[in-house]
């Protein structure tokens, strides 16, 4: 696989640093990357949480005025000045 990047100046001069080619100091910086885990892994949320996290986000749905048979712009914009 080739893949085409533009690399900061700054990249470039950590990887001179070090020592590297700037293709060696990337593919280890990739592969410290893929090392780490992107999240940590955690057990599925029992139904019991998922109803509870539901029920949050709906708690106040009746609070919510009910949309007219037809949208128009005029409703859309009725609180702006």
């Amino acid at each position: 696989m080739v893949v085409t990047v533009n690399i900061p100046d700054e990249l470039a001069a950590q990887a001179r640093a070090r020592g590297l080619s700037l293709e060696v100091f990337v593919q280890e910086i990739l592969e410290q990357q893929l090392a780490v885990p992107m999240l940590e892994t955690r057990p599925p949320r029992a139904p019991e949480e998922i109803r509870a996290w539901l029920d949050s986000l709906a708690q106040f749905s009746d609070n919510i005025p009910a949309l007219p048979d037809a949208i128009s712009r005029e409703w859309i914009y009725q609180d702006h000045d």
